[in-house]
């Protein structure tokens, strides 16, 4: 009889399973088999085939002309190479100044927060597509494409920032002091640092947004490329990726920051000539030509009458069946988020110091280089011409490039940890008992931050043929179906919100270090 107390204690004691532990690891580890579940049993919903007769000798000729690439055949890379660069650090620096102001406001208005989120949430390209209607090929089709999301995101980030700030010196001014003194006296010069190291990792993806430019037919870097690999010129191709790689990995030389104001004035000669814009057509284009005719035309008889929703009702069955698409986004994002996290988990252990040896660091590191540099729309676009069109594609570069971003900063997370001195552990116990348990707080942070861009991605993809939301809104425009492209962006705004609030929620609220990338 003595026993069972110690017994029944014993029970008591015993820790909980890993689905019924409310650590952090344990939700960590739940978030992972979670979703690494729900992709094996969603996948097979999804177009996963390969439809390309001879994909081995594909990939063997884009790899011949990425190794022997032919610069002396490429007609005006100097050219697309400047305007590429112009458009976008005045995307940038245009955003950078319209998102401050911006950015003061923006804890105070809750309006103000759904704008910002509804402008950041649709990709550039849909707004390039959409500006390209009234301003034609050109550069302020460019900057304005870059501009609008980018002023909407520099105002979340920014506003981010200064609440990080230390409040002391705010409080030490009078309380008469306005909001922009405030800013200028005690915030700016405490946040000037992170939001300069911001304003540059938007710079850099701004060079990547503006060579995208190039699918909607802007003179950039993209479309010379896309027209030389649609062509089967893999040798001008390589030419142009290797003159991008270089344009990336110099920019913290030539973008220096005592260098770029000369390079802004400089540019300016090469963005002209600008178009000659109709007031009374671009008024019409924003009034009439975007909204649906039921609207436009409604009047409050109808409003009463009940014959404004009927005849709402009667223009949106005349939609794309969208339920399939729409299935597709979602099913293509989530498949992109697990498969991130598989690229993210696989790479950065060899990347790191603790676990990976000289050959595999460097091996790696070079891989995520390539991988994180090139846009998941060209990646897309490749695997496209390799596999045929399917899922399979967009899947697969979604999963490698943002796996490889998040690999990346994992990595030098992890080469930033001392390990305890005492016993020598082998590779393998330094990562699995000191090194993955402090890398994955901000490893799932980081994910769930590139969610929303997941999705943004995902719906963009379909102007590759890939059937989500994007194909549909390309085809719209193609066919000059305003309403029915715009109703679609807003549709795709939407979504992309829907799935940052969720992504918010899942996110552990550690991140990997004070990084602006991680955003």
């Amino acid at each position: 009889m003595s026993t069972e107390p110690g017994l029944a204690l014993s029970r008591l004691r015993k820790p909980p399973r890993w689905w019924q532990a409310r650590s952090e690891g344990s939700h960590l580890l739940r978030l992972g088999i979670g979703l690494l579940a729900a992709m094996l049993i969603l996948a097979p919903f999804g177009d996963l085939s390969i439809t390309s007769r001879e994909p081995w000798q594909e990939l063997g000729r884009m790899l011949n002309g990425l190794v022997m690439p032919a610069p002396s055949a490429l007609e005006s890379p100097v050219h697309a190479l400047i305007l590429t660069v112009a458009f976008a650090l005045w995307g940038t620096l245009l955003g950078a100044l319209l998102g401050l102001p911006l950015a003061l406001l923006y804890s105070r208005s809750r309006a103000l927060r759904a704008v910002c989120a509804g402008l950041r949430a649709v990709h550039e390209l849909f707004w390039a597509l959409l500006l390209l209607q009234v301003f034609g090929l050109s550069a302020i089709t460019a900057l304005a494409a870059i501009t609008i999301p980018y002023a909407a995101t520099f105002a979340k980030v920014y506003a981010e920032i200064l609440e990080q700030v230390p409040q002391a010196p705010r409080r030490a001014l009078p309380a008469t002091t306005s909001r922009l003194m405030c800013f200028v006296y005690a915030e700016l010069p405490l946040a000037w640092s992170r939001m300069a190291s911001y304003t540059r990792y938007r710079f850099e993806c701004a060079l990547r947004a503006s060579v995208l430019l190039g699918f909607v037919g802007l003179p950039t870097l993209g479309f010379y490329l896309e027209s030389a690999f649609r062509e089967g010129r893999y040798h001008e191709a390589g030419a142009l990726l290797w003159i991008f790689y270089l344009l990336i990995a110099t920019l913290p030389w030539w973008g220096h920051r005592r260098l770029l104001p000369f390079l802004g004035v400089a540019s300016l000669w090469w963005l002209g000539p600008w178009p000659d814009v109709n007031s009374t057509l671009l008024w019409r284009f924003l009034s009439h030509d975007i909204w649906p005719a039921p609207l436009v035309n409604a009047s409050v008889e109808s409003l009463i009458s009940g014959q404004l929703l009927a005849d709402l009702l009667d223009w949106a069955s005349h939609l794309p069946h969208l339920l399939s698409a729409l299935g597709n986004t979602l099913l293509l994002g989530l498949l992109g988020t697990a498969g991130s996290l598989l690229i993210a988990m696989l790479l950065w252990p060899l990347a790191s110091r603790h676990v990976g040896n000289r050959v595999s660091r460097q091996a790696t590191q070079g891989l995520m280089i390539f991988l994180r540099t090139t846009p998941e729309l060209m990646l897309a676009f490749i695997l496209l011409l390799l596999l045929g069109p399917s899922l399979l594609p967009a899947w697969l570069a979604l999963s490698l490039h943002n796996g490889a971003i998040i690999a990346f900063l994992c990595a030098r997370h992890a080469n930033q940890i001392q390990l305890p001195p005492g016993k020598p552990r082998g590779r393998l116990e330094s990562w699995l008992y000191e090194i993955n348990p402090r890398v994955a707080p901000g490893m799932f942070s980081l994910l769930f931050y590139r969610a929303e861009t997941i999705i943004r991605e995902t719906a963009i993809l379909g102007m590759l043929g890939v059937a989500t939301l994007g194909f549909h809104i390309d085809s719209s425009f193609e066919y000059l179906m305003f309403d029915q492209a715009f109703a679609l962006l807003l549709l795709t705004a939407i979504l992309n919100i829907v799935v940052d609030s969720v992504a918010r929620r899942l996110r552990p609220t550690h991140e990997i270090a004070e990084d602006s990338c991680v955003r």
